[in-house]
């Protein structure tokens, strides 16, 4: 339902690209699994999670001191903190915000 989401992958459609979605409220990723995208964005965890979302506040997260490993493990168990859309390509991977940032991938 995001719309940046939607732009995305629009622009992918576009570009006849092959793509798997994930839905990740539904399916979220483990914290392994969001440790690799941390790594093929090349940014910590902190820096694509949502922390205008309530439970971002909630959790105490605007002064968190823990390690990048257990902060993956608060997003995997709470996947609306989550950014989105991201797009991952083998070992590289993009946030689709704006959704053009998509087009560095192809």
């Amino acid at each position: 339902r995001c719309s940046k989401s939607r732009q995305t992958l629009s622009i992918m459609n576009n570009n006849n690209v092959n793509l798997k979605i994930i839905k990740y409220l539904k399916d979220p990723p483990t914290a392994e699994k969001l440790k690799e995208i941390s790594d093929k964005l090349a940014i910590s965890p902190m820096d694509f999670i949502r922390k205008k979302e309530s439970v971002f506040t909630e959790l105490g997260l605007n002064n968190y001191k823990g390690s990048d490993s257990e902060l993956c493990e608060i997003m995997s168990n709470n996947p609306k903190l989550i950014e989105r859309p991201i797009v991952v390509k083998g070992d590289r991977a993009i946030i689709g915000r704006p959704p053009e940032n998509v087009q560095e991938l192809f």
